[in-house]
């Protein structure tokens, strides 16, 4: 290592401690402004060009604007229409009446499970937003249950969405991964589902059950309001059945989820493969999913388009602010990117040696930690072993291709878009989120490694 690359952690490491400090000692700065001012401070700290960092800050929070925020503005209207219509009320009802309190974080484990299979991390999160507050809400109002309702609903739902993005295909991490080792998709799929199983149920269910007696968090009242039960539905409609609520609902995954089938089982250049990827494309899916929520809860069932305008278009202000701080996270993410702190996690990497599906997971964790990215440490890894992966026959390719994507998932912070996106949905404090999205990640990236070692013992698949 050179003093370059000791100068690059270190400036990583403080920006981070700067980044926190300035949101909750007393200066309390507003999130998107200390991400910029030590985005700024980064890049000149790295050496970067003031050109530069300004085109960090501007890719950054454009490219993290583009992914995520049209996604979150749409699955917020679509959430809004479930709100209305009273299909969330009616799902966490019946969510209730069929299972005990203390059941129910294994039901919403199941339900996210269901649903992290098609679904990005943060497009999943949006999508069960609905039902976890219309849950929660109604079990807060039992008075003998303690503690916040809202982290005992979502933390099952965060660990198994989250298991899900770094462990199973067609993600694009474990995707990535298997193409840059020239492995399979199969075996890998099939390590992916059995490792993520004990992963989500301990950082899931197990671990909520631990902490949401000890913290109290409720999300801002705008939010709750707009994706729980409305007593005077914009849309004005009867009420419709639950079938077709929840067909609404999961349209977006159902698409994506052609998608993904289409692609690994339908040659690239089919037709059929590229009208399946356009419409599982997650913006395309989110909008049909709005469209057709529109046109069978509202104007099917005699709902007035005015009220339905002006419903959508209140949606959106509860989720601005978040949308600003994501993107300024995205920012962030960027300027460590382009100062290439990456480039010293792998020079440090090289001080050590340590078994091949081990230091995937080491280099794979230290750069997403480091850079904000789980697709930097994905990528950087994998580049790293895949000579070593070619030369070594003896090797588990698919393991050490799930021993990545585990990797990548650990302590989800300040830098990582998702890490905002929960802090700001539930209305958390920093380190009520260190304790839920970044706790919740570590469990299941540690789950998952263990899995991976001992998966090793064993005859391998395929």
């Amino acid at each position: 290592m050179s003093s370059f690359d000791i100068q690059l952690l270190l400036t990583a490491l403080v920006s981070v401690l700067v980044l926190v400090a300035l949101i909750v000692s007393r200066i309390r700065m507003h999130p998107l402004l200390a991400l910029l001012i030590v985005s700024i401070g980064v890049g000149f700290a790295t050496g970067m060009a003031p050109g530069a960092i300004v085109k960090s800050l501007t890719d950054g929070a454009g490219k993290t604007l583009g992914a995520v925020g049209v996604v979150i503005a749409l699955g917020a209207m679509l959430g809004k229409i479930l709100a209305d219509s009273g299909t969330t009320e009616r799902l966490a009802n019946a969510i209730l009446r069929h299972t005990s309190p203390r059941l129910i974080p294994w039901a919403m484990t199941l339900v996210a499970f269901v649903i992290g299979i098609p679904m990005f991390f943060e497009v999943g999160l949006v999508v069960m937003l609905p039902l976890i507050f219309s849950v929660a809400r109604k079990l807060e109002s039992q008075a003998r249950f303690k503690g916040s309702a809202y982290v005992y609903v979502g933390v099952p739902v965060i660990s198994a969405l989250a298991a899900m993005h770094g462990m199973v295909p067609p993600h694009p991490g474990p995707l990535t991964a298997i193409a840059t080792l020239k492995t399979t998709v199969g075996p890998t799929m099939i390590y992916g589902f059995i490792a993520a199983l004990p992963a989500m149920i301990f950082g899931g269910p197990l671990y909520g059950a631990f902490i949401a007696p000890r913290m109290t968090t409720r999300p801002d009242e705008a939010l709750l309001e707009q994706f729980t039960a409305s007593t005077d539905s914009p849309a004005g409609q009867n009420a419709p059945s639950v079938g077709l609520g929840v067909l609404a609902a999961l349209l977006p995954a159902l698409l994506m989820l052609v998608h993904a089938v289409a692609e690994m089982l339908l040659p690239k250049d089919s037709s059929v493969t590229h009208v399946a990827a356009f419409l599982g494309n997650p913006v395309v899916a989110m909008l049909l999913g709005v469209l057709f929520a529109a046109v069978t809860l509202v104007f099917m069932r005699g709902g007035d388009p005015e009220k339905l305008r002006g419903a959508l278009g209140q949606s959106l202000k509860p989720i601005a602010g978040i949308m600003l701080i994501i993107a300024g996270g995205g920012a962030f993410q960027q300027v460590l990117t382009n100062a290439k702190v990456g480039d010293a996690i792998v020079h440090l990497t090289h001080q050590f040696a340590f078994p091949p599906l081990i230091l995937g997971w080491l280099i794979a964790m230290l750069l997403s930690v480091s850079t904000g990215s789980a697709t930097v440490g994905i990528v950087g890894a994998a580049g790293l072993l895949a000579p070593l992966a070619g030369a070594d026959p003896s090797l588990n390719l698919p393991l050490l291709a799930l021993s990545i994507g585990c990797g990548s998932l650990f302590f989800n912070y300040a830098n990582h878009a998702g890490f905002w996106m929960v802090k700001e949905s539930f209305g958390m404090t920093m380190g009520e989120a260190t304790k839920t999205i970044s706790v919740v990640q570590s469990i299941v990236s540690v789950v998952g490694l263990v899995m991976v070692l001992l998966f090793n013992l064993l005859p391998a698949l395929g």
